[in-house]
């Protein structure tokens, strides 16, 4: 089964552009909107990370990444902010916020793939040391 990439960028050719770089490796979900963004999330297919644009068309500055970090539904989902925003305003939120990754525009796609390789393979390994901890757990117990 593919990794579920969720993006929510109000541009159709960033949109576009992930698409093609993320789509035979990953199953994405590419939306235009806040609101697109929250309504699928609802649906309790959770993606394995989240790629947002902190400016939205219906939403203030920052409203979505904020919701989705500070929801505890939503917490646990790596998330990438990618934003046009002034890089040290963005470096200062981002800080603020707890998110270590986010990328400035114009950005490098290929650091954008290896930043998702990366956060997948990490909560990957995560969950199979859960995994190996309650197999252990259930053994000894």
């Amino acid at each position: 089964m593919k990794k579920k990439i969720l993006i929510v960028e109000e541009s159709k050719a960033i949109r576009f552009l992930l698409q093609t770089i993320f789509g035979k490796k990953y199953e994405v979900i590419s939306v235009g909107d806040g609101c697109t963004a929250i309504h699928w999330l609802s649906r309790k297919v959770l993606p394995d990370v989240i790629i947002a644009a902190p400016q939205l068309p219906d939403m203030k500055n920052w409203e979505l990444i904020e919701y989705l970090k500070s929801g505890g539904l939503y917490s646990d989902i790596p998330l990438i902010a990618l934003s046009s925003l002034d890089k040290s305003e963005t470096q200062l939120i981002c800080d603020e916020m707890g998110i270590e990754n986010y990328f400035t525009k114009p950005f490098n796609p290929l650091d954008l793939q290896h930043t998702v390789e990366r956060l997948i393979a990490i909560k990957d390994d995560s969950a199979s040391l859960g995994l190996r901890r309650q197999l252990a757990q259930f053994e000894v117990g």
